[in-house]
């Protein structure tokens, strides 16, 4: 995006990328229907940013969800609105899109260099140093944009490398973390056995951050042999990230019935069982059955199951203690990277004048839904209107 807004603009740009091709993350996103954005009002979206909202906020005020689906449509790529407010292409494809946009960028004189894998600064002076199959590279530039990625699903390209060699260079950065992820769980064997795999579908979870604050989501997630996953488990991973970092675990706390009121799952609960097994009665008269009812033995206390009181309270609120976050590498994103304190609102960096940096590689995360991908692209735009601004002071001055 940087390099569209550079290019339009009567620059001569360069893009180096460590990989045989270009945009390998922007294709996996769109292996399932590649979300581009979200329909909801801006208040809503722009609460999804969490601490990041007003920087964030900066950005999407200059290139936002309606301005990347006109983008889109302009490449040829028209968008929908789906039932669940995200956007997409209306092929629901990645590939198309990053074509047409190659072809538009080359045909402005955009340069691509594949296998150059960025090694820092040659000889700590302003020259960048590329690791190329022919050998070393060394590049000069007037204006540099980073955009290196977080570290989730390293094979593609973003390892995080980079975190060391802007430290190097006195930039303020925080260590990646995982975003949009999984958590471990201690299943029992049975329930590991048989349920693995299984989707939970129409469950309400509950989980408080670490300084007490609630969110609660419904949705559905998946049983793993190692514990949860989802996307439902993805709209709370940052709390439960957060509290499982400050206190050794985290309790995610299910309503396997959100469409029954206490009151009235107590009521249908207190139905005399006759010769019902618990099993049949917790079917019949509170709809659980299947993988609802095996989380339900696995995480409530036996003494639950003799009142229906009780037992009601329990399937409205069952606790489910997440272990810890799975690696950072199974992650859909990454939280951590570059201080926004370290960052001008043009996303320069303040110790090194012309340098700049964009995307994922900047210390904000956000949950899936389109909010990622609108995110990197308004940023790649203020970057790119970043290095404009700056480059015509520069020659101002001069």
């Amino acid at each position: 995006m940087a390099a569209e807004v550079l290019s339009g603009a009567g620059m001569r740009v360069d893009v180096f990328d460590a990989m045989p091709s270009v945009g390998r993350k922007f294709l996996l996103a769109g292996r399932g229907g590649l979300n581009l954005t979200h329909s909801e009002g801006t208040d809503a979206f722009l609460s999804r940013y969490g601490s990041r909202r007003e920087q964030i906020g900066r950005w999407l005020g200059e290139f936002g969800p309606q301005q990347l689906r006109d983008w889109a449509h302009d490449l040829g790529v028209p968008t929908f609105i789906g039932s669940s407010g995200r956007v997409f292409p209306q092929e629901m494809k990645a590939a198309p899109l990053l074509r047409a946009w190659l072809h538009r960028l080359r045909a402005a004189g955009v340069v691509f260099h594949s296998r150059h894998r960025w090694l820092g600064w040659w000889q700590n002076g302003p020259a960048l140093h590329f690791e190329t199959p022919s050998g070393a590279a060394i590049v000069e530039a007037d204006a540099v944009i980073l955009a290196l990625g977080g570290g989730s699903w390293s094979r593609l390209g973003s390892d995080g490398a980079w975190l060391p060699l802007l430290a190097g260079r006195g930039i303020g950065v925080r260590p990646l973390r995982p975003a949009n992820c999984g958590f471990d769980v201690a299943w029992s064997q049975h329930l590991r056995q048989r349920f693995a795999g299984a989707p939970v579908k129409a469950v309400g979870a509950i989980c408080s951050a670490p300084d007490g604050s609630p969110f609660r989501r419904e949705g559905e997630f998946l049983i793993t042999e190692y514990g949860v996953e989802g996307s439902l488990i993805y709209s709370l991973s940052a709390a439960l990230r957060d509290c499982i970092e400050a206190t050794g675990s985290a309790t995610l706390r299910l309503d396997l019935a959100p469409g029954r009121d206490l009151q009235r799952l107590t009521e249908d609960l207190a139905s005399p069982r006759g010769r019902d097994s618990i099993s049949n009665h917790l079917r019949r008269h509170a709809g659980i059955s299947g993988v609802k009812a095996a989380l339900l033995h696995e995480c409530a206390a036996v003494a639950d199951f003799a009142d229906a009181a009780q037992l009601a309270a329990t399937i409205k609120s069952l606790p489910l203690r997440l272990l810890a976050t799975r690696p950072l590498d199974e992650a859909i994103s990454s939280a951590g990277g570059v201080h926004f304190a370290s960052v001008d609102a043009n996303l320069m960096l303040h110790l090194l004048p012309g340098i700049f940096c964009a995307g994922e590689m900047l210390d904000w995360e956000a949950p899936t839904g389109g909010y990622l991908l609108t995110a990197c692209f308004a940023s790649g735009y203020i970057a790119g209107h970043g290095v404009l601004r700056w480059l015509g002071a520069a020659r101002a001055a001069t």
